[in-house]
């Protein structure tokens, strides 16, 4: 169903409102709207926002269903990584069933937009991409999902990995990853000219993971931002994670943050409350596009995240220390207009024209909604309701 009206909903928090969706796009937006013969959905005065919008995860990677998996690994990535790629095999984790569950999740919590990382490794090949690109396509009218063809396992330390994302991008990834140039690599100019080499000849964007911390970090972003503006791909890079924007330094950091307003490098971030993390406030104020995500979710690396970005909203206030209600409602920004603007979504938003893509919300303000721990009472991508009181309306495998 793509024609709904929506009675008694409190866009943005704001006064009560009926909002009329037509093929699937918010064509009035008033209070006692006719019916005009559309079926009626009474939202009781919930809170409505734009969709909310995972901007990093790792949909091929979740146990979810598969049962508690002990983890003797501990925190090291390079072991992180090389574990996982053998469990892979021993778990028999079939990636389109495991990301249908993720991704289903998510929408159930209120997502209306994805971006996954999908690994590309020698090991599998581009088994993950498959799965991943199934589940896309099956659930095209719950969720818009973009995927990221991601060396996990490096990419120049692992002859093949190249002929691998080359094969990604032409078969349905939207972008190209990376992954710590200096440290996975060890070659970061070669790794970073691969990388954008590759997205010059898809014309594609670019998302790297940056875990590298301080200095080193700092070097690696430079090197990002250097290729960025020599190929003109302003608007078209993120970087996620981006740990050295959380040093220590600030005089150094506030220069980053400036160079990637001017070269409009995107940043994703996790908060994680494990590692030094980018400043929000900073970052926004600085004009740099910023979204967020729950990266992994009940994986082999860590149980502790959740498919929930409001749950993701307040770990991102907790580590940024946003305490104030207009900053709980920037950090619930962040985690759906902030991912919208990293991914350039068209036709985002709930003005009318807008694609009706929205979440309801449980409390009184933005800012308690940001925090509520309550199940979402409606969810809709395109006009189709897609989930109600936190389940989603098609059942996971």
């Amino acid at each position: 169903m793509s024609d709904i009206l929506l009675r008694n909903l409190r866009p943005m928090g704001g006064p009560v409102v009926d909002m009329r969706v037509q093929d699937g796009r918010i064509t009035a937006i008033a209070p006692a709207l006719a019916t005009d013969g559309l079926p009626v959905e009474d939202c009781a005065g919930a809170i409505g926002v734009s969709g909310l919008v995972e901007a990093h995860t790792h949909l091929d990677k979740t146990l979810m269903g598969m049962g508690w998996y002990a983890n003797a690994v501990g925190t090291d990535l390079h072991s992180m990584i090389d574990n996982e790629r053998t469990e892979r095999h021993r778990l028999g984790l079939d990636p389109h069933r495991q990301s249908m569950r993720h991704a289903l999740a998510l929408v159930a919590a209120g997502c209306t937009h994805i971006r996954t990382h999908v690994d590309i490794d020698t090991d599998h090949g581009l088994a993950m991409l498959d799965g991943v690109l199934a589940t896309r396509a099956a659930l095209a009218q719950e969720v818009m999902i973009e995927i990221v063809a991601f060396p996990q396992s490096g990419l120049l330390v692992r002859p093949g990995t190249l002929e691998l994302l080359d094969h990604a991008l032409a078969q349905g990834a939207d972008l190209v990853g990376g992954l710590d140039p200096a440290g996975m690599d060890r070659d970061p100019k070669g790794h970073l000219d691969a990388v954008f080499a590759l997205a010059e000849k898809h014309c594609k964007g670019v998302d790297i993971h940056l875990h590298e911390a301080g200095t080193l970090g700092a070097f690696s972003l430079e090197l990002i931002m250097d290729r960025t503006r020599a190929l003109g791909m302003q608007g078209k890079v993120a970087v996620s994670h981006a740990f050295c924007l959380g040093m220590n330094d600030w005089h150094a950091t506030e220069a980053l943050i400036e160079e990637l307003a001017a070269c409009d490098i995107a940043i994703l971030t996790t908060g994680a409350p494990s590692r030094e993390v980018p400043q929000v406030k900073r970052l926004r104020a600085a004009g740099v596009r910023l979204g967020a995500g729950c990266d992994g979710v009940r994986d082999t690396w860590s149980p502790l995240n959740r498919a929930d970005m409001i749950d993701r909203a307040r770990i991102i206030a907790m580590r940024n220390n946003l305490r104030s209600d207009t900053d709980l409602a920037m950090a619930l920004d962040i985690c759906s207009t902030g991912g919208a603007q990293v991914m350039g979504l068209q036709g985002y938003g709930l003005d009318v024209g807008c694609a009706a893509d929205l979440t309801l919300l449980a409390g009184e303000t933005l800012a308690e909604a940001a925090l509520s721990d309550a199940p979402r009472p409606l969810v809709l991508k395109s006009g189709r309701i897609t989930a109600r009181a936190g389940k989603s309306m098609r059942e996971a495998p």
